[in-house]
C-alpha cells in the first residue's frame, strides 16, 4: 500500500501582496488597499501560509508590540478547501508560536466572525462580553461609529 502524500503545507512567512488580497476575497473577508498591505505584512510579528500543491490557499497572522499586546489576524481558507480542518492547522501554528516567544503576560486578543468563534475556543479564547470589557473597533476614513 502506498502512503499518500499530504496535499498541503504550512510555512512560516506572509504571503505576496497580491495572494494577501486574493486569499482575504476569496475567503469573504473585506479587501484591503495595497499601499496598506505593502506596509503591513513586513510588520507582521509571526504568520503562516497553507499551500497545496504550491498555490497559496490559507494563511493566517499574529501582530502585535511584540511583548504585551497581540492580535490574531487574517485568518483564512479558500472556501474550495474549506471543511478539511486547515483552519485548525493555521490556529495551530500561530497559538503554538505565541506559546513558544510571547510573554505569559501578554493580552492576545482576535475577532470571531460567525462560527469561527468554535474554532477559536479550542485554542482557549473567550468571549470578552463575558465580562466587564467588549471588543470594539474602528474603520479608519469613515465617520465616527460607522461600520
Amino acid at each position: 500500500m502506498s502512503e499518500q502524500r499530504d496535499p498541503y503545507e504550512l510555512r512560516d512567512g506572509v504571503p505576496t501582496v497580491e495572494d494577501f488580497r486574493r486569499l482575504r476575497t476569496r475567503a469573504g473577508l473585506s479587501d484591503k488597499a495595497r499601499e496598506a498591505v505593502e506596509l503591513a505584512l513586513p510588520r507582521t510579528w509571526h504568520g503562516v501560509v497553507l499551500t497545496h500543491e504550491g498555490e497559496p490557499i490559507g494563511m493566517g497572522r499574529v501582530i502585535g508590540d511584540g511583548g504585551t499586546a497581540f492580535q490574531i489576524v487574517d485568518i483564512c481558507v479558500d472556501p474550495a478547501h474549506q471543511g478539511r480542518g486547515l483552519g485548525k492547522r493555521i490556529m495551530a501554528a500561530l497559538t503554538e508560536e505565541l506559546e513558544r516567544r510571547a510573554p505569559a503576560t501578554a493580552y492576545v486578543s482576535l475577532i470571531a466572525d460567525g462560527p469561527a468563534r468554535f474554532l477559536y475556543e479550542k485554542f482557549g479564547f473567550a468571549d470578552t462580553a463575558t465580562h466587564d470589557s467588549i471588543g470594539m473597533y474602528r474603520l479608519m476614513g469613515g465617520r465616527p461609529g460607522a461600520a
